[in-house]
């Protein structure tokens, strides 16, 4: 009789916990503790939603890594256009780069996030042979293309790249260009015209696959002067996301002949269907290598009939990737908007706010991670509070009611110890729709509208436990921001100057003054604020901007990146980065998790 050591020249072992080391992919075990039960570790492949794109868009240029990605160039939808953004991906999420010099769509590209190459493409009517190299901050002139032509296979990188073949504007190409970082020289041509085909590897060792005319299943290698057929892929395609090189690859999307999910993976010999498929069916992701055939993305995208912004990556590993994600939370036992709160994810209050046509109340609730219970009530009814400090230590201050008293502000300043509520010194001027983060002991709050009636200010008062003091100026004035951090390392972002406008400004403080921080991706009335994230690691979410979205976006004190949007919209809200809460709107609350990972632990079953 046979025995699984016979077969598989190991034995399967007994351990005391899970095996947890990639070199113990494929061995089977047993966990002493639950005898019986055999498991393996196993490597999967699988897609997981990240953070969206800045700017939808399809027909793009694209090169980097999984965690060190760059997307230029494409075609709006609506307006339909060229475009000449610039976006990076760390991995997490999307952040603006430099625009390119002349907007383009269906170009081809190739390189690092640092040092890249975009060449041909579409900028109007007819196609162009200009090329600029990108130095991870900004776009400049390189050698013009020979063959203008547009939907070009790319590989390389910037000291070495490839072109292949395209559409000149009346045909396929044959033409195949070699890039020394400074000109184009010919290579050894394609065997055919071809178009909308994806390439990947290196200069003298690259695959180009599918394409047009018709979407095709062809798969051909170059060695640096000639091509060779190899193996085809299982379904016919254009337009692929690619990833990988010449002995390990993998192609994502495409036309299949309709935008597909389908996933193929390569291993120097065969094409083989992948388990794993595309959360959304898209194509024009980009015909240049995006990483490798373990890790790659596809972001944007044509979806047929329109584009989409979210982002899905492709891994192959003994790890299951979670994305970050938000989902529904508790449900609060009051409803109205405008109200706000502070805290952990797993205890966090909430008070306040306003029910139609403009009554306020003045409840409270607190949250465990699970449910919200009815906390003690505050001692002045009002909406659009500031807030900060903790469930067991809480503060509010300012407000507004509408009702019964018309554009009445609050000066209160109120203290929570858990159960009940206190009132002590007032701020030194009414003012709602500012500003404010810290603890009990030490808060401030910022650009309030204050006065009667409100104007908007650049006023910051600081809060030491017992009196209220004025702060240093802001440059802007301003409401609507979010404020996040400590009294000593403060952050407030955004605003709305006036009524229908906008700004993507952030301010840092220290205690004394402010001064300017790195700028917002995009121009936004912040809403939401996560109280407890820092100045350097936190999350904002939720613009109340016309129209209403539920964007989110996360700095890490250098640069602001996209942040995986909300469910449904609200706009105010706690805890980190990693472990938010949302809330404002209704009786609705959500809860932010980021991305973890954990080992692909399979049970064995004899099924």
């Amino acid at each position: 009789m046979s025995t699984y050591k016979s077969i598989k020249g190991e034995s399967i072992i007994s351990v005391g916990t899970d095996l947890s080391s990639p070199s113990n992919a494929g061995q089977i075990f047993y966990n002493n503790t639950s005898p019986g039960v055999f498991k393996s570790l196993v490597v999967g492949e699988a897609f997981s939603a990240a953070a969206n794109v800045g700017t939808a868009r399809y027909s793009l240029g694209v090169a980097g890594t999984q965690t060190a990605g760059l997307m230029f160039a494409g075609d709006l939808f609506d307006p339909p256009g060229p475009s000449a953004l610039t976006e990076e991906y760390n991995g997490s999420g999307w952040t603006s780069g430099g625009n390119m010099s002349t907007a383009r769509r269906s170009v081809g590209g190739f390189g690092t996030q640092t040092a890249a190459v975009v060449t041909g493409g579409n900028p109007g009517p007819s196609v162009t042979t200009a090329t600029e190299e990108y130095n991870g901050s900004s776009w400049t002139a390189g050698g013009a293309i020979g063959t203008g032509r547009r939907n070009i296979g790319s590989a390389g990188i910037l000291t070495a790249g490839l072109a292949i073949g395209g559409y000149t504007g009346t045909a396929q190409s044959t033409s195949v260009e070699e890039y020394d970082g400074t000109s184009w020289t010919a290579g050894g041509a394609f065997p055919s015209g071809v178009s909308s085909n994806s390439g990947m590897g290196v200069q003298t060792a690259a695959l180009s696959i599918g394409g047009n005319p018709g979407q095709q299943s062809i798969n051909f290698i170059y060695d640096g002067s000639s091509w060779t057929a190899l193996n085809p892929t299982n379904t016919v395609r254009a337009n692929t996301q690619s990833g990988g090189d010449s002995t390990s690859a993998v192609i994502i999307g495409g036309y299949a002949p309709s935008v597909s999910t389908a996933t193929e993976t390569w291993d120097g010999t065969n094409w083989t269907t992948s388990s794993a498929t595309l959360g959304t069916a898209k194509t024009q992701m980009g015909t240049g290598p995006v990483g490798s055939s373990i890790a790659s993305f596809g972001a944007s995208g044509y979806t047929a009939p329109g584009v989409t912004a979210n982002t899905e990556e492709f891994n192959k590993s003994l790890n299951v990737t979670i994305a970050g994600a938000w989902a529904s939370g508790g449900t609060i036992p009051f409803s109205s908007n405008s109200k706000n709160g502070s805290g952990t994810l797993t205890a966090a209050f909430v008070s306040g706010g306003e029910t139609p046509p403009g009554a306020v109340v003045d409840d409270t609730a607190e949250y465990d991670g699970t449910t919200w219970t009815a906390g003690g009530d505050i001692n002045s009814a009002r909406a659009d509070i500031m807030a900060g400090g903790t469930q067991t230590a809480g503060l509010i201050f300012g407000g507004f009611q509408n009702l019964p008293d018309p554009n009445f502000l609050f000066e209160e300043t109120e203290e929570y110890n858990g159960t009940a509520w206190s009132e002590v010194n007032d701020m030194p001027t009414g003012g709602y729709s500012g500003s404010g983060t810290g603890t009990q002991t030490a808060a401030f709050a910022c650009n309030m509208y204050i006065g009667s009636p409100g104007e908007r200010s650049n006023v910051t008062y600081e809060y030491d436990g017992t009196n209220w003091t004025a702060g240093g100026n802001t440059a802007e004035t301003t409401n609507s921001r979010s404020a996040v951090g400590t009294l000593t390392a403060g952050l407030a972002v955004g605003g709305r100057p006036a009524p229908s406008t906008f700004i993507d400004e952030t301010e840092l403080y220290d205690g004394t003054s402010w001064t300017a921080g790195v700028d917002m991706i995009v121009n936004f009335q912040a809403g939401g604020q996560t109280s407890k994230g820092t100045q350097t690691d936190c999350l904002i979410f939720g613009s109340p901007k016309s129209p209403v979205n539920t964007d989110a976006y996360r700095t890490d004190g250098t640069t602001w990146f996209t942040s995986p949007s909300l469910g449904s919209y609200q706009n105010n809200g706690t805890g980190t980065s990693t472990a938010g809460l949302a809330f404002g709107v209704g009786t609705g609350s959500q809860e932010f998790t980021g991305e973890t990972t954990a080992l692909n632990v399979k049970t064995l079953t004899t099924s």
